[in-house]
């Protein structure tokens, strides 16, 4: 892969961050931060999108086992609301990056934009296709993501949050009309504020 700005002959400690749950009119937005360990390869990184269930959450222990740091971060239903998805989603990966036990000496972000950070960063659109470190944070987030709908799913069964994960499905309309909003619900987002002010 060619450089995007880094000189990998002098440093190696490059972290890669992606989110999970943008568009989900549900539960919280999901970042990870990953640095790998150059000496410890892990085959079979890819989008977390084009991963099956079982793919994901082989590489997701392998991750948590071979990388040199990682970290979870989120931000809530409530944050969503207060500060809009898009600024909500750069303060869970501040907290992801903020979370490593390395510090990095360079950051790539999925994406057009980074968030403020503390290192020099770079936004990689389809990061998360090109970069290693960002697969290995898509497949971190969007694991933890997924069980944490499942969790929500074991709450509310009704929802069926474990088949289309929070995203506007028409199961999900249809859910959301017949038994309103959960207290996890986002309201800032289109079909649920209409739904309440009706």
């Amino acid at each position: 892969m060619e450089s995007l700005g880094f000189d990998f002959s002098a440093q190696q400690l490059i972290a890669g961050v992606d989110e999970v749950g943008r568009g989900p009119l549900v539960g919280n937005v999901v970042t990870a931060a990953v640095i790998l360990d150059p000496q410890r390869p892990i085959d079979g990184l890819a989008d977390s999108k084009k991963l099956t269930e079982k793919q994901r959450e082989r590489l997701y222990d392998e991750i948590i086992e071979k990388a040199l740091a990682w970290s979870v971060a989120s931000a809530s239903p409530e944050e969503i609301d207060e500060l809009n998805i898009l600024h909500a989603t750069m303060l869970a990966m501040q907290r992801a990056v903020l979370g490593l036990s390395v510090e990095p000496e360079y950051v790539y972000v999925d994406g057009n934009r980074c968030p403020e950070l503390p290192y020099p960063s770079e936004p990689v659109v389809k990061g998360d296709s090109r970069i290693k470190e960002i697969s290995a944070a898509s497949i971190l987030a969007k694991v933890v993501r997924d069980r944490e709908m499942q969790a929500l799913h074991e709450c509310y069964p009704d929802y069926g949050f474990a088949r289309h994960k929070g995203y506007p499905t028409p199961a999900h309309f249809a859910a959301l009309k017949e038994h309103g909003p959960i207290p996890e619900h986002r309201r800032s987002f289109r079909p649920v504020r209409e739904l309440i002010s009706q």
